[in-house]
Formats: structure tokens, sequence, C-alpha cells
């Protein structure tokens, strides 16, 4: 299951509403999944390829 290295976020499960907001007892499950991205990182003077959510490599490219 994909995951991130940071923050250790994972996907998670919620209901699918349909569009007619009036039938609201319409419901499906579905799946939210982190927004994933492989960044290389050097980690004791190797490059190690790690998966990051686009929410923590925003913060650490700021930081």
């Amino acid at each position: 299951m994909a995951k991130c290295a940071i923050c250790e976020k994972t996907q998670s499960y919620g209901n699918k509403i349909s569009i007619a907001r009036s039938h609201v007892s319409r419901r499906s499950s579905r799946t939210f999944k982190p927004n994933l991205r492989t960044v290389t990182v050097d980690v004791n003077g190797e490059s190690k390829k790690i998966c990051v959510c686009a929410k923590c490599l925003r913060n650490l490219k700021n930081a």
C-alpha cells in the first residue's frame, strides 16, 4: 500500500454521494489516495528514493 515516508499518510475510506443532492441516501464507498511523488534524497551520503506526499514535499522545499 502507498504511504508517505514522512507523515505516513495512507489511503482513507469514505462515501461518494450522488450528484442529485435530494437523494442523499444514494451512497457508494470510495477511497481517498494520497498524492505521492517519488523524490531522491541524500541520506548519510547515499542517494535514496522515497515516496513523499505533495504536502510534505511543499513544506520541505520551503524549509
